[in-house]
């Protein structure tokens, strides 16, 4: 029997569809745009080269050509989804690079276009923790209350010696300050974590997410570790031939930190999507319907649900 209260079908983590569906009353959908937007990593402001898992793309595979406008970006996709679900509302999702590093003048008139599309009903903002200037800050406690806003965060570990080996370029207590900047202005707040990354263990990687149970977030994306073609990672991999996880011990992971997350922390994403021809390790990630449904079975078998081992701190 399942006992786990946010679900209204046999998963007993908190899906994001369950979310949107308690919150909007209707299916809800995001829509990957690419504005075109670098990253301090990659232009020498703190970094070069981006991290080193990070495609040319900026890890938005999956997002728009920056080469057409973000309006025809999200109508191309929306038009999609209106044929299967006529009823469905949009979320404009800027997820390729780091969609806070302009000026607010240049921020806002990108957000304010997608906000004024039909039956959109918020932005997903992915970004960096030391990308977000005072002012940008100020312009999203505004924006905020006049949408559903969410700032996406890429943690990927807490492990230091992890951070500078994928070259992260950003501290743990930056992130940390950088969260409760977004939460003393209501601002929700989803943080990317990456499980498999080089030479860590399983312990590595449910510390990462102990951390994350103590803080004040809404949401928690889990990405396997993709190892990608023309990455300073592919290099890496050919170099030392570094541990993968199997698929049997990825679900394994991640099952456990589920177990450690509170309930209500919802769970964005899973596990990885890369694009099949990009992709060199694991191939198991391409059959990302199989590994949903083995989470599923391995929570059933183990009788657990997320947050069954959740430990808030005093």
């Amino acid at each position: 029997m399942n006992n786990f209260i946010y679900t209204n079908s046999n998963k007993r983590y908190h899906t994001l569809d369950y979310y949107y569906k308690q919150k909007f009353h209707s299916k809800v959908f995001k829509i990957s745009l690419n504005a075109g937007f670098s990253c301090p990593n990659i232009d020498g402001t703190v970094g070069y080269g981006g991290c080193i898992y990070c495609s040319k793309t900026g890890s938005g595979e999956f997002a728009g050509n920056k080469e057409d406008s973000i309006k025809t970006q999200f109508e191309t996709v929306k038009e999609m989804m209106l044929k299967k679900w006529p009823e469905g509302k949009f979320i404009g999702y800027f997820q390729a690079r780091t969609n806070t590093y302009a000026d607010v003048k240049t921020l806002k008139k990108l957000y304010e276009t997608v906000l004024s599309f039909d039956n959109v009903i918020g932005l997903n903002i992915a970004t960096r923790p030391d990308a977000i200037s005072e002012e940008c800050l100020n312009y999203l406690e505004e924006l905020n209350k006049k949408t559903y806003l969410t700032i996406e965060l890429g943690l990927q570990t807490i492990n230091e010696k992890t951070a500078k080996l994928i070259n992260r370029c950003h501290t743990l207590d930056c992130f940390e300050e950088m969260v409760k900047k977004l939460r003393t202005r209501n601002i929700d707040v989803v943080v990317h974590i990456i499980n498999g990354l080089p030479y860590e263990t399983k312990e590595d990687m449910l510390n990462t997410i102990k951390y994350l149970n103590n803080l004040d977030i809404q949401g928690v994306k889990i990405h396997m570790l993709s190892i990608l073609k023309d990455t300073p990672l592919e290099k890496l991999y050919q170099k030392e031939h570094f541990k993968i996880l199997t698929k049997e011990e990825y679900i394994d992971i991640v099952v456990s930190q589920l177990e450690l997350l509170r309930p209500e922390i919802v769970i964005h994403r899973i596990t990885g999507d890369p694009k099949v021809d990009d992709l060199v390790e694991p191939t198991w990630l391409i059959k990302k319907f199989c590994v949903l449904n083995d989470i599923d079975k391995e929570m059933v078998k183990r009788n657990t649900y997320q947050g069954k081992k959740a430990q808030k701190k005093d």
